[in-house]
């Protein structure tokens, strides 16, 4: 479904990512894993075209998406749920997972994306009208997947969706993640929590430094060495 071939993305003159080459298969869930710094934000956030790459080629479903707008990326049915959620405080929370589906093609197909989306979160349901800056962060982040999967995407990105939650509600994220991907929808994901991810994952990339330095099945990457001490503290 998705697929990197040698991708730099630089700030200022600097790489952040170097020569990154992974692949993305479809129904899967595939993490990108590393320390803070290590360029797995830069790697999503090019993707979703936010910003371009200085070398490389990106594939999505077969066609070179690399440098297309971010508006024609979710039009490509590939979304992205930002770290720090990112959420419109002073609207509701109806009004944002209406914003999510702008790309949508008529009420009825909002309508029917919206009752799929308030099924999978029942507490969105009873507080549609709340404003979201009301929210816990657990219920914001809940509320910024759920604007994601408005746009109905093939390809689910979730950049540190388990940032700053407490413990209890970290086990929820991976779950509603686990639980979205068992509806169809392929997911990549950037996390530093590694052992959560790989709980969930298909598979997994280790980045350092901005490059690929290991990549396995995410059962098998628990019982690396490298992984272990470097991310796991054993």
């Amino acid at each position: 479904m998705l697929s990197l071939n040698n991708v730099s993305v630089g700030y200022k003159g600097l790489l952040a990512v170097q020569d990154v080459s992974f692949h993305v298969d479809e129904g899967e869930v595939v993490s990108l894993i590393g320390s803070n710094g290590a360029g797995k934000s830069t790697v999503i956030k090019t993707i979703a075209g936010l910003m371009k790459p200085q070398r490389g080629e990106i594939y999505f479903q077969n066609a070179l998406i690399s440098g297309t707008p971010p508006y024609d990326i979710v039009r490509k049915r590939i979304s992205m749920i930002p770290e720090g959620r990112r959420l419109f405080g002073r609207l509701t929370v109806l009004d944002n997972l209406l914003l999510g589906a702008y790309a949508l093609h008529s009420k009825e197909e909002v309508a029917e994306t919206l009752e799929g989306v308030l099924s999978l979160f029942p507490i969105l349901r009873k507080r549609e009208n709340q404003r979201a800056d009301t929210f816990s962060g657990g219920e914001q982040q809940q509320l910024a997947i759920a604007r994601g999967l408005m746009s109905r995407p093939a390809l689910l990105m979730l950049d540190e969706p388990s940032l700053g939650l407490m413990p209890k509600l970290v086990s929820e994220i991976f779950e509603i993640v686990h639980e979205i991907s068992q509806k169809g929808v392929t997911v990549l994901l950037v996390e530093q929590n590694v052992f959560e991810a790989l709980e969930i994952s298909d598979r997994a990339y280790v980045l350092q430094t901005g490059r690929v330095v290991l990549e396995g099945k995410g059962a098998e990457l628990l019982t690396s060495d490298l992984v272990r001490q470097a991310y796991l503290g054993m």
